[in-house]
């Protein structure tokens, strides 16, 4: 298990319902349903992840993001909404943070921080967009098409009116420390959002 997935399983109560969207081959949900009796689908649009999903018994369904959204859920169907490493590659990630939250009480969400100061620094030294180990991607072939900083993140919950209850941040080996937790939009490379209304 990748140990930002880690750290999100910590933040999940036993017995809850979880929607995983994005929830590529089923690992997290694997595990809180293995070791939390928790209860609940992921989303995911990768034939491949799907079939690994179902290999591993987790619910699953096809549904895009992008051209469905969320609305085939009634208000309140869930505990718990999480989204790993998806939120910067659909068209409208407010939106899609607001929908999570009427959804469910509480969601968990991780993506890549741009602000990271290596990402800083390939922009400046190469003057092109950075490639690297989080973002492997091209400018041209990327999904990534809203990448954002903690500070970006955290406005949007400012202006949405949405309350951080827990944030940490890890680096390109999903490891936190205390200086990427001092600064987490210079040093921070993954960030990690646990969020209610």
């Amino acid at each position: 298990m990748r140990a930002d997935l880690s750290i999100i399983k910590d933040w999940v109560q036993p017995g809850t319902e979880v929607l995983d969207l994005g929830c590529g081959d089923g690992t997290l949900l694997d595990y809180l349903q293995t070791h939390k009796q928790v209860r609940g689908y992921g989303l995911e649009i990768s034939s491949e992840n799907i079939t690994e999903c179902l290999r591993k018994g987790v619910n699953v369904i096809e549904q895009d993001l992008d051209s469905k959204g969320l609305s085939n859920f009634k208000d309140k169907s869930f505990d718990m909404v999480v989204m790993t490493q998806a939120l910067q590659a659909v068209r409208q990630p407010d939106v899609l943070l607001e929908e999570m939250l009427r959804l469910a009480k509480e969601s968990i969400i991780t993506f890549p921080n741009f602000g990271y100061w290596r990402l800083r620094y390939y922009l400046a030294r190469k003057g092109q967009m950075p490639v690297s180990k989080t973002l492997p991607y091209t400018w041209y072939n990327t999904p990534n098409i809203h990448l954002c900083t903690f500070k970006d993140f955290e406005e949007l919950c400012y202006q949405k009116n949405i309350h951080i209850l827990h944030r940490t941040v890890v680096d390109d080996e999903h490891r936190t420390n205390w200086l990427n937790q001092l600064w987490p939009n210079l040093l921070g490379q993954i960030a990690i959002y646990h969020v209610t209304r």
